[in-house]
């Protein structure tokens, strides 16, 4: 999409002096692009591409107000606060203000005195709020983690939903729409309820070649935690727990193991909460324990490893999660240790939601998916890049491809189980075709008339457990495929159909197989931590310094620390050294507003270390 000159230079103009970088990184631009063209856009890039700029940079290009729908009331702070150290007129409407400071924003806004304006969805979407905007020179509307909206995702908010009505009000503004985490059927709902005329979909790659992949049953998780996190001594990490007490009991283990750990979760108040997030930006080896609360906006690029003690509840967020590792490119590592107490919990979750049996459903065929590639027995770069889309080689970078697991052939259960789904129809799920194979008399079996076929009872010498581990291992290695937007029925793939033209086997891992013994120890992923340090120690000196000074300039204006300058731009920093401000302005992630208020402060202890 080609832009007028002047655009063109508008929009370097601001990716420089405001931003305070000379290049956009892969996949920025063409969002950047399609917006000022005032085409609205789906954008789903992995974490920590950059999204926010794909939509601040055109609002500032096009003037007016461009009005940003956030989820979080933090990420939207943080958003806002950053926006303002980089001398942009950016400001909330939120539960976060008094009513009076509330009333003075949009005072401004109405004056014209505003670029960006943030509001969570649940404000947005009232008759008087939308009433007032309608009045406003309304250039551009971003909605951030749009997968909220569509009720094919796991993470759907009804507030959200709503949010397809701004096409409607305002046919003449672009939308942008922002995700890292959504399916197929996920882009093409937000899609239908967002945009009514031309639009565009741009989809980045979503492999992290750079992040190695692990998965463990749980046996003794503390000694498997401990095991893992040891690979990387002196590194920031983050460990996800289910519930707010088991953040707290990670966080005592690994501090008596001699590893600096902090807790995180809903339950501190919001000082310990900030301080804690201060201390893992700022501070070097430091590991977060918390619960999906955090990181949600948290620029730390020097993450080394990401574990989850529990399953998550999706696929996507088990994405979104492990994307926080290794966004400076480094070699970084993840751990995922579940077991069946872990699905059964989550099973109960969907189950609990305040939801429609449809929905539910779809919970528990996403779960199923996790659980494939929990049960995968090759790559697991392929299993998770197959589920957003992307067909991938064997990525030399996982623990199945490390270390391949000894399988049987299990063929012939796989031609019973596609044989059982052909006869079917291919209409049902997992629970159903099980029931066949096992010879079920099921009020639903005699209804459909499944006790007749001839499949009916051919699989009954194997339990339903070795069943389930094997048709979770037939999705994984994409033999099935689990219509997750329809009604969850398996689908045989052409993969899986060529098994039954004697092309191919199937190889598995027996369920009994699967042996609960004591992990080992590995110094694979540390050894490649510490190859990864791009620092020498005398600018480690140096850095730890331009640490100290930008905490104490976050607290003075009560923002948190990578607010001020993110932990690429401080090492940049301390490898380059910049003396004074023609030198400081070649720092990527300098602004001119940041110049003016905080090179000399800066140089000063570059000068003095």
């Amino acid at each position: 999409m080609t832009l007028s000159a002047e655009l063109e230079t508008k929009k370097k103009q601001v990716l420089s002096e405001i931003f305070g970088y000379e290049n956009f990184r892969d996949g920025q631009e063409e969002v950047v692009d399609a917006l000022l063209s005032n085409v609205s856009t789906l954008a789903v890039m992995p974490t920590g591409a950059g999204k926010s700029l794909c939509y601040q940079i055109p609002a500032l290009v096009k003037g007016g107000m461009t009005i940003v729908v956030s989820p979080l009331l933090a990420l939207m702070e943080d958003q806002v606060a950053s926006l303002k150290l980089s001398g942009v007129s950016a400001e909330s409407i939120s539960s976060n203000h008094d009513r009076e400071e509330n009333v003075a924003t949009w005072r401004r806004a109405a004056a014209g005195e505003i670029s960006l304006l943030y509001m969570a969805p649940e404000r947005l979407m009232t008759e008087r709020m939308l009433s007032a905007i309608a009045r406003l020179p309304i250039t551009l509307i971003a909605i951030d983690e749009a997968h909220c909206m569509s009720q094919w995702g796991p993470a759907f908010r009804p507030d959200y939903a709503e949010l397809g009505r701004l096409a409607d009000m305002f046919p003449d503004t672009p939308i942008a729409a922002m995700t890292a985490t959504a399916d197929e059927a996920t882009r093409k709902d937000i899609e239908i309820q967002l945009f009514r005329k031309k639009h565009k979909t741009l989809v980045s790659g979503f492999d992290r070649p750079n992040i190695s992949l692990a998965v463990e049953t749980k046996n003794s998780w503390k000694n498997q935690l401990i095991s893992f996190v040891e690979n990387y001594e002196g590194a920031s990490g983050i460990v996800y727990c289910l519930s707010r007490k088991k953040t707290e009991e990670v966080a005592e283990l690994l501090n008596s193991e001699g590893i600096k750990a902090l807790p995180y979760h809903a339950g501190l108040s919001s000082e310990k909460r900030n301080d804690h997030q201060n201390r893992f930006i700022t501070e070097s080896g430091i590991v977060m324990s918390a619960t999906v609360a955090f990181g949600m906006g948290i620029d730390k690029p020097d993450v080394r490893f990401v574990a989850h003690t529990d399953l998550p509840g999706s696929m996507e967020a088990y994405y979104q999660e492990i994307g926080r590792a290794g966004r400076d490119g480094a070699p970084a590592g993840t751990l995922l240790l579940f077991g069946a107490n872990d699905i059964r919990m989550r099973r109960q979750f969907i189950e609990q939601e305040d939801s429609d049996d449809e929905i539910k459903m779809r919970g528990h065929r996403r779960l199923d998916m996790l659980v494939s590639y929990c049960e995968a027995t090759s790559c697991r770069r392929q299993t998770l890049l197959k589920y957003f889309g992307e067909d991938s080689k064997p990525c030399g970078n996982c623990d199945i491809c490390d270390n391949p697991i000894e399988l049987d052939d299990g063929t012939e259960l796989a031609l019973l189980v596609t044989g059982a789904i052909y006869e079917t129809g291919e209409r049902f799920g997992q629970a159903h075709i099980i029931e066949v194979l096992r010879g079920s008399n099921s009020e639903k079996i005699t209804k459909f008339r499944h006790n007749s076929l001839d499949c009916h009872g051919s699989g009954r010498d194997l339990a339903k457990s070795q069943w389930q581990s094997l048709i979770r291992q037939m999705v994984a290695g994409n033999y099935l495929e689990i219509d997750i937007a329809g009604y969850g029925g398996l689908h045989i793939t052409a993969k899986g159909a060529d098994l039954g033209r004697a092309i191919g086997t199937f190889m598995y891992r027996p369920e009994a197989a699967r042996a609960e013994t004591k992990p080992k120890k590995s110094k694979r992923a540390g050894a490649k931590f510490l190859k990864a340090i791009p620092i020498s120690e005398q600018d480690e000196e140096l850095l730890q310094g331009l640490k100290k000074l930008r905490l104490k300039l976050a607290q003075d204006r009560n923002v948190p620390a990578f607010v001020i300058f993110p932990d690429k731009t401080l090492i940049e920093m301390a490898i380059h050294r910049p003396t004074n401000r023609e030198e400081f302005t070649e720092i990527k992630g300098v602004g001119q507003k940041k110049l003016v208020d905080f090179a000399d402060l800066f140089i000063d202890v570059v000068l003095d270390t």
